[in-house]
Order: C-alpha cells, then structure tokens, then sequence
C-alpha cells in the first residue's frame, strides 16, 4: 500500500522495530529497493532529497512509489527530505508525497516551532505526514557541511515543547550521528536518547544512519527509534560498482548490463539493514 510515514511508524512502535528509509539518487535504484522489502516483508521508506526530487521529478517517483507499492503488495512510503523552503514542500504535497521532512534545525527554537507548525497545518489537511528536527546533525546536508564544532545535541526539555507546539508525527534529533560518514562510525549518545524517549510520545528519527555502528542499533530501537536513514552507503556502493561496470563496457553495450549490479547491490544493502531493523 502507498502509505504515510505515521502509519508505519505506528506499526513499527506497536512491535518495536524501525523502518529503514532509504535515501534514493536517482530512480534505476528504487525498484530494488522495493522488491528488498516486498522479500523481507517489511515497509520501506523511499526518501530524496529536494533536488534529487527536481531532477527525477516529482510525479515520476509518486508514480514508481505508488505503482510497486500495489503491484508489490508492500507499504511504500514517499519522503521528502531536509526540506528548507515552503514552496518546495508544498509542490512534493501537492504532487503526492505522502510524508515531508521541515528541517528547521538552522533556525531559532521558537522560529522552528513557528515554521514547522506552518508545514504540519498544510501536510495534515492533505493526509501527509510530517518529520521534524531538533538540534543539528553534523556532516554534509545537500552540499552543506555542518562541522562537529557547529553540532547542537538535542535538549530533551525543548523536545517537549516543540511536539506539543507544533504537531509532528516524527523527530529527528541529534544524538552524535553524522550525515556522510561512512569510512568510520560514530559514537552514539544513548543515554541523551533515552531521556529524550521518557519525555515524548512520537516516533523518533535517526539520520546519518550508514555511520551508526550495527551493534548500537537494537539498542538504539528499544528507545524509541521508529525511522533509521541510509543514505551515504547507497550512494557509495551503487557509484563504486558503476564506475567497474563503465570502465569495463564496450560503448555499444546495453546500458542496463552496466546499471543491472549497481542495483542488485542496493537490494543487497536494504535486506541486510531490513533484517536489522526489524529487532528479531
């Protein structure tokens, strides 16, 4: 089913698991990564970010999305991600997304209170979900760095306010991951996790999900984390499997030969964090 963030996540709660949301780079790669969950009977979010949503377009990944997700018999999910700007969320609303992240995590608390109400007043009269962020994570956000010097840990207190005030159906929050990282992992705060899970009833977020070592994952899950993002670990794999397959190719080659193990390897990576995700 073509579905919302909201209701997976509230699934992923009852049974306590999380759901892997998988950052597309383009469109080769997302049939795959369906049929990766569709075998490991598990939802997927298909998440992008706003100028990969430009570049394939936004009806074509709705139609992709919605079309497997029926043909598939698996929940789908359509995020857009780190999104700054009003009209770039509401043009992914507008066109059938079915979840929007407002990441005003470079604003004032109360100005991110402000604008994200905004968003989660026009995502909820078209029965779209919202994820919003709180503190910063540090790394490479679209091309942006944001230095380890310049990472903001989320303040549980303010956690409190923001849901409340705002509406959200998820939080992504700043517990030491990294957007990027992937040649080593990162230390994660649990304990700051923990006391932030005792004070909110929502669905938490972790992003810079490729550089969280895999054994702090249940760990992580048993405290509240209902969506985990990959991101970096696609990108890296399909491009190194891509430039072999180029370099070896004769330019009259189908292009499918070459693009072919580029997905079988994304499919690869999504069953494996699938079967982590799920907290067997």
């Amino acid at each position: 089913m073509y579905t919302t963030l909201k209701e997976v996540t509230q699934r992923a709660e009852e049974l306590n698991y999380t759901v892997g949301a998988f950052n597309a780079h383009n469109l080769e790669m997302i049939p795959d990564m369906i049929r990766a969950a569709k075998e490991k009977g598990a939802p997927i979010i298909i998440q992008t970010s706003v100028d990969t949503a430009k570049y394939i377009g936004h009806e074509n990944l709705v139609a992709v999305c919605k079309s497997m997700a029926t043909e598939e018999m698996v929940d789908v999910v359509l995020h857009f991600d780190h999104a700054r700007d009003f009209d770039d969320i509401k043009e992914a609303i507008d066109k059938g997304f079915t979840s929007v992240m407002f990441d005003g995590s470079n604003l004032s608390f109360k100005e991110n209170i402000m604008k994200t109400s905004a968003v989660v007043e026009y995502a909820h009269r078209h029965g779209v979900s919202v994820e919003g962020e709180l503190g910063t994570i540090g790394g490479t956000e679209e091309g942006i760095h944001v230095s380890e010097d310049n990472k903001v840990y989320t303040d549980p207190k303010q956690c409190v306010e923001f849901v409340k005030a705002t509406g959200v159906d998820a939080l992504a929050i700043g517990i030491g991951t990294n957007h990027g990282q992937y040649k080593s992992k990162t230390e994660v705060n649990i304990p700051l996790l923990k006391e932030i899970n005792a004070l909110v009833d929502i669905p938490l977020v972790i992003h810079g999900g490729t550089g969280v070592n895999e054994k702090d994952i249940h760990e992580l899950i048993d405290n509240g984390i209902r969506k985990f993002n990959v991101g970096t670990e696609l990108l890296v794999t399909w491009t190194k499997i891509a430039k072999e397959t180029f370099a070896e190719t004769k330019v009259d080659k189908s292009l499918r030969h070459n693009i072919i193990p580029c997905n079988e390897a994304i499919k690869e990576i999504v069953k494996h964090k699938i079967d982590i995700f799920m907290n067997k």
